[in-house]
């Protein structure tokens, strides 16, 4: 009953959802489909754009923090400030969310899990593009329920004006927390320069068996872009990512797990641009580079895996009347060494096309991608999007085929040890997972307020995931224990999701100096699969997810206030007595207050105390209280 309360003011108040933070509900341009045009209008996409600035208002101390509460987003943490999370769209899998840094795959070839661990820093961050349903013809493999597309301040555009701007935030807070973000960013006529840091350190709150759940979470990255020549830009950034932190059933359900980890990822990303007057160039040259260490428990011999993924992208962008026209070329090489999974390698190559056509009030948005993967061969995949825009109101459909080939975990985890007790195993004949969605969706906005609805069904087929299976039934079991408890990565035959998102977003200022801001976003889905046997990942997904921000500022004084309330499938460990409930709500809020060139802030998480899990086992931090201050200058 007191959810149910707590559920029904928030609703009263949360009408809408943050467009740009603090402004107004304007068309925002987005890049998401390589040609920039009006988000949802003219893509004929659901697509999402999160302003930056609102990082710092907000009670996030990571970007998985801030995705949380974000519209239709759905975020699995296994720990707190950037420790580990799952990113989901529409009821996908944390694999099959494909993320991007200024249009370059970022996704590590060691596991999906490691999407969340972004090699820069907020500060460096112009801006975030949500793409939600397929986008695989456009950008590759793993955009089967969205992208994330990270577009950053000196790769974003050249500015020539003087300027520059550094930010710092520093806070302290119960379990010995300690959190710093702070950056700079100088534009002038020779060189646009940016950099930053971000860092999350505590020896954290009590886990089971009295364990402490710990974490060292910091990022450095560094940018800039100048003039080479007449039409002629580079932009280059070096970024280090390390991640230390207690990783206790993360992955399994064993009383025996008492998992630490440590990740560390280097980034090295080069962009060259020719602009003309109808027509551009680009070239992206990525390098990374990702070390992690697991460690079971104290009697077990650690995992280590290192990873190299090298990325080129060629692109060509042709602008007429009425026509846009987007090509290129991609190629992707990543390799793995690891003394769990063996020492393996992938290449895949890419040609593909999108175009924008307008007639009238109408838009057409075909693309299409041919792709040769050494894991699936040679593989068309088509997409097509329309809109149809009057006034205030925007029609939108579209449909597309996505697919996705296993990663190095899925098909050799545990593969190379020479005994292995229990726990995930790797299936190296895994087939490449395919998809086909189709979506119908519309857009009304006005001045103050917008609202979007948007209905998909989603048929897949060959899902990966991770099934229990008996010792007798794993094809390979030279190394495991027979008395062991496995889980052997298999293709689920088919998969059908099927789901509606809502999202309302309403701002206004009611006095000089007072304004408020605020979302509701309301997503329902429904999946079903036709294997019998329950499998870990497919289902984890919420059935409701519903999401509620809420900014109000007078004067010097601002309060943020972010809800999120989720309803999943109810499971339980008897092992490690873990319970997860059917259903959790969950309040984060900060209270900040500006005088002269400082502001002082109260940051709540959990302010429910609520005791909950995103995943069984991962259990996620009780209230936390921080405080501290802030400066621009």
């Amino acid at each position: 009953m007191k959810q149910a309360f707590i559920f029904i003011v928030l609703l009263s108040i949360s009408l809408g959802n943050y467009a740009q933070i603090f402004d107004t509900l304007e068309q925002v341009n987005i890049s998401n489909n390589r040609i920039r045009l009006q988000a949802n209008t003219q893509t004929g996409k659901d697509i999402y754009v999160i302003n930056m600035n609102k990082f710092s208002k907000s009670s996030a101390l990571s970007i998985d923090d801030l995705l949380k509460f974000e519209a239709g987003i759905e975020i699995q943490q296994r720990g707190a400030a950037g420790s580990q999370a799952d990113i989901l769209l529409r009821g996908s899998t944390f694999q099959q969310v494909l993320i991007l840094i200024d249009g370059v795959k970022l996704n590590d070839p060691i596991t999906g899990h490691f999407s969340g661990y972004l090699p820069v820093v907020p500060g460096e961050i112009e801006r975030i593009e949500i793409l939600k349903g397929p986008a695989a013809a456009m950008f590759g493999s793993e955009a089967v329920g969205g992208v994330i597309h990270i577009i950053t301040k000196t790769f974003f555009s050249y500015q020539q004006s003087k300027k520059s701007q550094t930010k710092l935030q520093a806070g302290l807070g119960e379990y010995a927390l300690t959190t710093l973000n702070a950056s700079t960013y100088v534009t002038g006529p020779k060189v646009n320069f940016s950099a930053g840091v971000l860092s999350n350190n505590t020896r954290g709150q009590r886990l089971r068996s009295n364990n402490l759940g710990y974490f060292y979470n910091n990022t450095f990255s560094a940018s800039l872009s100048l003039p080479l020549c007449k039409n002629w830009t580079a932009a280059l950034r070096s970024s280090y990512d390390m991640r230390d932190f207690a990783a206790q059933n993360y992955y399994t359900t064993f009383a025996s797990d008492t998992a630490i980890e440590k990740v560390k990822t280097s980034w090295n990303q080069l962009k060259i641009k020719r602009t003309g007057t109808n027509a551009a160039d680009q070239f992206d040259l990525a390098f990374k580079a990702t070390t992690d260490n697991y460690l079971y428990n104290s009697i077990s011999i650690a995992n280590n895996n290192k990873s190299e993924q090298l990325i080129f992208n060629y692109l060509h962008n042709q602008n007429w009347k009425k026509i846009n026209l987007s090509s290129g070329i991609s190629y992707e090489n990543k390799r793995i060494i690891s003394n769990d999974r063996g020492n393996h390698q992938n290449n895949s190559l890419a040609v593909f096309s999108t175009a924008t056509y307008q007639a009238g009030k109408f838009y057409i948005n075909p693309g299409a991608r041919l792709v040769n993967d050494q894991n699936y061969g040679t593989v068309f995949i088509p997409q097509l999007n329309l809109s149809f825009v009057h006034q205030s109101l925007a029609i939108r459909a579209g449909a597309g085929k996505a697919i996705r080939a296993a990663d190095f975990t899925e098909r050799f985890n545990n593969y190379n040890k020479p005994i292995v007790r229990g726990g995930s195993i790797g299936n190296p004949n895994l087939s490449a997972e395919q998809s086909t969605n189709i979506e119908l969706g519309a857009d009304f906005k006005s001045k103050h307020f917008k609202f979007s609805a948007t209905g998909f069904i989603r048929d897949q087929q060959d899902v990966i995931d991770y099934i229990p299976t008996p010792y007798k039934q794993i094809p390979r079991n030279i190394n495991l224990d027979s008395l062991g408890k496995f889980s052997y990565a298999k293709n689920v035959k088919t998969v059908n999701t099927k789901g509606l998102e809502l999202n309302a977003r309403f701002t206004t200022q009611i006095a000089k100096k007072a304004s408020i801001t605020a979302q509701s976003s309301l997503t329902w889905l429904d999946s079903k699969t036709s294997d019998s046997v329950p499998t870990f990942y497919i289902l984890s997904h919420a059935k409701l997810l519903w999401q509620n921000n809420l900014f109000v500022k007078i004067c010097g004084l601002e309060i943020n206030i972010n809800a999120i309330y989720k309803e999943r499938n109810a499971s339980q460990a008897a092992a490690i007595k873990a319970v997860q409930g059917k259903s959790y709500m969950l309040i984060h809020t900060k209270i900040q207050y500006a005088f002269n060139a400082f502001s002082a802030f109260v940051n709540i998480q959990n302010i429910g105390n609520v005791n909950y899990t995103d995943l069984l086992g991962s259990r996620m931090p009780q209230r936390w209280v921080s405080a501290g201050i802030s400066t621009e200058f």
